[in-house]
């Protein structure tokens, strides 16, 4: 079901869309929330929809980077789909963000860090292989991982 992609492309040339991604997670950081950052891509390529987690701004465990960007991404399209979009987050989505992608029906997800821990595309509950997920998205991780992961690291060893 996934296919793990470890350049930017297939000619190794910067990922717009994961660079705004990167962008979004670095101003989640400046704002004292975990790194991630998500964007929703159109049908024509463009750019639709932006996010942050805002987690701690907003006293809401669900403000992640994925639910927050679906949300901006629906209302701008007037629909609670967004059928041939797709999503680009820096870090492996949660449970809660997989089920969001499903129902949202997202046809692309590229992701770039992996998430051992939390993540549930290729790790834990591997969300997307459920006979229940209603809508599987093409799932494309390792995308730009080691600036994404750097980013990580980086804030929370300033924060310990």
């Amino acid at each position: 079901m996934t296919r793990k992609v470890t350049k930017p492309d297939a000619a190794g040339k910067p990922h717009p869309p994961m660079e705004a991604a990167l962008a979004e997670a670095r101003a989640a950081a400046a704002r004292g929330e975990v790194p991630v950052g998500a964007v929703i891509v159109g049908t024509g390529g463009e750019i639709i929809a932006r996010a942050g987690n805002r987690t701690r701004e907003l006293n809401d465990p669900s403000a992640h980077a994925e639910l927050l960007v679906i949300r901006a991404a629906c209302a701008a399209a007037g629909s609670e789909r967004l059928t041939g979009c797709d999503l680009y987050v820096t870090l492996e989505p949660c449970a809660m963000c997989a089920a969001a992608i499903s129902f949202a029906r997202i046809a692309k997800l590229y992701f770039a860090a992996d998430d051992p821990k939390g993540g549930a595309v290729e790790h834990g509950p591997r969300f997307f292989a459920q006979p229940t997920c209603h809508h599987a998205p093409q799932v494309y991780g390792g995308i730009d991982e080691l600036r994404a992961g750097e980013l990580l690291k980086s804030f929370f060893k300033k924060r310990r």
